[in-house]
């Protein structure tokens, strides 16, 4: 795993869902249509055995070996012309161009760039799509536009701690460190796992604990006394 491949947690949660998708891609990223689907990664959980047990086992998400050919490859084209949007096929896809340190790994038809627009066109509305797309822009070191990808996702009001936690490694790596603290405290507020971004936060000499912030006296006084109002 490169040095940049960053972390995303599979606790995901719906985010919503978008009821119609435009089929508006370059021609070198092929068409949405599809023999089976496209279906939403979200929703359509009934269709997903369909797909995964013969294209997306085990071997296939850690890139091990492929069920269809020797090689992952097909098979990851294969799920995400089914599901555009499904999430652990996306970074599985990434992780492979990282191995491979190749934009368009073997077998999979289309570069990674375009999945991901395919994922972004098809379901515009799902914020960890977005999120995935900033890290796989953080793996090219397009810092700038993994950060416009990122707090798009954070400004939708998705509250995940994988926002948060990838977002302040972006800000981390343009120097933007008091911008990477407030992250990082919101990650680790929300329970994320991995203490890298505290680690370099340290490393930088610009980690600071979070400060509890006390509830003003005037505030408690009114809270009791909306607890104590009778309710119609």
């Amino acid at each position: 795993m490169g040095r940049r491949l960053l972390f995303l947690g599979f606790a995901l949660f719906a985010m919503g869902s978008g009821s119609g998708w435009a089929d508006e891609l370059p021609p070198e990223c092929g068409s949405l249509t599809n023999a089976f689907g496209p279906f939403d990664y979200r929703t359509n959980i009934d269709k997903r055995p369909t797909v995964e047990n013969f294209h997306f086992n085990s071997d296939v998400e850690q890139l091990r070996r492929g069920l269809s050919t020797s090689g992952p490859g097909q098979d990851l084209n294969y799920t995400l012309r089914a599901f555009p949007n499904h999430h652990r096929a996306l970074m599985s896809l990434i992780r492979f161009s990282v191995k491979e340190k190749s934009v368009k790994p073997t077998g999979t038809g289309y570069s990674v760039e375009c999945f991901l627009r395919r994922a972004e066109t098809f379901r515009p509305d799902d914020m960890m799509v977005k999120v995935i797309y900033g890290i796989h822009l953080l793996n090219q070191g397009r810092n700038a536009q993994a950060i416009a990808k990122l707090e798009e996702a954070r400004d939708s009001g998705t509250e995940s701690p994988n926002v948060y936690y990838n977002l302040g490694l972006a800000y981390m790596d343009v120097g933007h460190y008091d911008k990477a603290l407030a992250s990082a405290h919101k990650a680790y507020q929300m329970g994320f796992p991995l203490p890298g971004l505290r680690d370099k936060l340290k490393r930088a000499g610009k980690w600071k604990d979070p400060v509890a912030v006390p509830v003003a006296e005037e505030v408690k006084a009114d809270e009791a006394q909306k607890a104590e109002r009778p309710q119609n």
